[in-house]
């Protein structure tokens, strides 16, 4: 009660010295809320001091975010004190210790729920820094990402609404990206054209710089042209706009929107400038990956078509080879036989010769149907992916003293595209195998589960080194293996160990000679995805196929019968 008299004076001689000490207005109305006075006025209207230290912690908060640091705060407060001082020793001087001690504990809460009050400012910021980094890590996409960092931003500044614009590179034309509105509990993303496009018309140089502004018409900023949402006029009473900037173009606004008059501290605006610039590097980032994605989709697809094309090709050559130069080479074999037998026995010379040329027409004919196998293998569209890889082990056992062990169990059924491209995968290994391995021993393993193909292909050759391979260009036998499975959306893991060769100690009376170690060898492991949808796909053009046969032999059966 000593006090209350007193402090009004006092709190005019306090805000004058803090003018002359420097304080802006706002840090000067916050401090006063923190002295003696202000607690004895807060005791006199019937509170207790736990409602005085929450006033503290209150005005605490918003001087942590004007960017006052405690030390200045501590500067202020001694400056009451020297003012407060002569008055306790002029009015009570004999109760001048007691309020002395009562003045120091005070104090030493004030300054408890000060440091409450920036902890919990700083607390909020970082935790607000953390959920992006988290968002970015986390997103899927750049519509979640953008949703995500809109939800924070708007939590940390407690909008009750939000609008993320992003402007056209080519246009400059600005489109709502993403929106949250919590009064109305919706919080989504809207991507591509929409009828949120908005354009500049003269506003861009207003919207690059931040803005805080009321919505009522006696606004005197004069920034209401820089609201993007109209109909936020008549909803909320202020309006918050960060301008995303990347160089010297206006890349995008982000907009918030409050229910009451709601103006923003220095620690805000620099915390949400900070944040929307790390907001547009993170979203440029997400847009890199999309068109990096999209890119990669068309080389994919342009990818497939070559391979389409590439068997295509394959078949029309082999047709070519079957029905063209087969056909004439066993006709020429034929008119040789015959000719030799048309021959006498005098002359022998010359049917020797002609038998010679006859057989290597023989061989070239064998060669060819096995150019035709290896083309456009028959088994494979007639009998199935089984019985093609029995087919083409079965070949290579004829032309190399292989062992080739063989596990495939009860497959799955697999899309036609698939197909393919696994004979195709078998067929470069078994080039590869025959041209570098010198192995002896070959395993092969197919089978199917859960929707996943698994191809395991190992030998016991010489081995090679995976990093000289690597690096090693104009060879595209591995790349090419990758770059098909990745067609699929499959894995391809390739081990090799290069066979050592260890020299054998000299015995007395023998020769010098090398052993090698066994543990080495090729291992491929293809993991495939089977795609419903392209199982789908074949089977509806199998029942398309079905159908034209079906119209035809109708069709032709009609026209015999009339």
């Amino acid at each position: 009660m000593l006090l209350q008299p007193e402090s009004g004076r006092l709190e005019v001689r306090f805000l004058k010295r803090l003018e002359e000490m420097g304080f802006e207005p706002r840090q000067r109305g916050a401090l006063v809320y923190l002295t003696a006075g202000a607690a004895a006025r807060v005791l006199a209207s019937g509170g207790g001091p736990s409602h005085f230290l929450e006033q503290v912690e209150y005005h605490g908060r918003r001087l942590a975010k004007l960017n006052l640091s405690p030390g200045d705060i501590v500067l202020a407060l001694r400056e009451y004190d020297t003012i407060l001082t002569p008055l306790l020793k002029r009015r009570s001087p004999e109760e001048f210790e007691n309020f002395h001690w009562v003045r120091e504990q005070l104090q030493f809460y004030v300054m408890l729920a000060l440091n409450n009050a920036y902890y919990q400012v700083r607390e909020e910021e970082t935790q607000a820094f953390y959920e992006m980094f988290w968002a970015e890590l986390e997103a899927e996409g750049l519509e979640s990402l953008l949703d995500k960092f809109l939800s924070i931003l708007a939590r940390f500044s407690r909008a009750n609404a939000a609008h993320w614009f992003l402007a056209d590179p080519r246009t400059g034309v600005l489109q709502r990206q993403a929106t949250l509105d919590w009064e109305s509990a919706s919080c989504g993303a809207l991507f591509g054209p929409t009828r949120d496009a908005i354009s500049l018309e003269g506003r861009e140089k207003l919207l690059r710089e931040p803005l805080c502004f009321g919505l009522h018409r006696s606004d005197p900023s004069g920034h209401k042209a820089a609201l993007l949402d109209s109909s936020w006029v008549n909803r909320f009473r202020s309006c918050w706009s960060i301008p995303l900037i990347t160089g010297d173009r206006l890349a995008g606004i982000i907009q918030f929107g409050f229910s009451k008059p709601y103006e923003w501290l220095p620690r805000e605006i620099e915390l949400l400038t900070a944040a929307a610039e790390r907001c547009l590097r993170a979203v440029e980032k997400a847009q890199l990956v999309v068109d990096l994605a999209e890119r990669e989709r068309q080389i994919r697809l342009l990818a497939e078509r070559m391979m389409h094309v590439e068997e295509v090709e394959r078949r029309r050559i082999s047709r070519e080879l079957h029905d063209q130069t087969g056909q004439d080479l066993l006709c020429i074999r034929l008119q040789m036989e015959m000719i030799e037998g048309d021959l006498p026995d005098s002359m022998r010379e010359c049917k020797e010769k002609l038998s010679e040329a006859r057989e290597m027409t023989e061989r070239t004919i064998l060669e060819i149907r096995r150019l035709i196998a290896a083309l456009s293998p028959a088994v494979l569209e007639q009998l199935g992916l089984a019985a093609a890889i029995r087919q083409l082990i079965n070949r290579y056992r004829e032309m190399h003293p292989w062992r080739i062990k063989l596990q495939m169990g009860k497959m799955e059924a697999l899309p036609k595209q698939t197909e393919v491209i696994l004979y195709r995968l078998l067929q470069e290994c078994f080039h590869n195998i025959a041209k570098h391995s010198q192995c002896q021993t070959v395993n092969l393993s197919l089978r199917t589960a859960d929707g996943q193909l698994r191809l395991i292909v190992e030998d016991d050759g010489i081995g090679f080194d995976m990093q000289e391979a690597q690096q090693k260009t104009g060879s595209f036998g591995l790349a090419g293996i990758r770059e098909r499975v990745a067609l699929l959306g499959g894995t391809c893991e390739i081990f090799s160990r290069k066979r050592v060769k260890r020299a054998k100690a000299k015995q007395p009376g023998t020769a010098r000679s090398g052993a090698t170690s066994m543990k080495s060898g090729t291992r491929i492991k293809v993991d495939l995805p089977i795609r419903e949808d392209a199982l789908a796909f074949d089977a509806r053009r199998q029942v398309e196929t079905a159908r034209r046969g079906a119209a035809e032999l109708l069709g032709t059966t009609t026209s015999a019968g009339r």
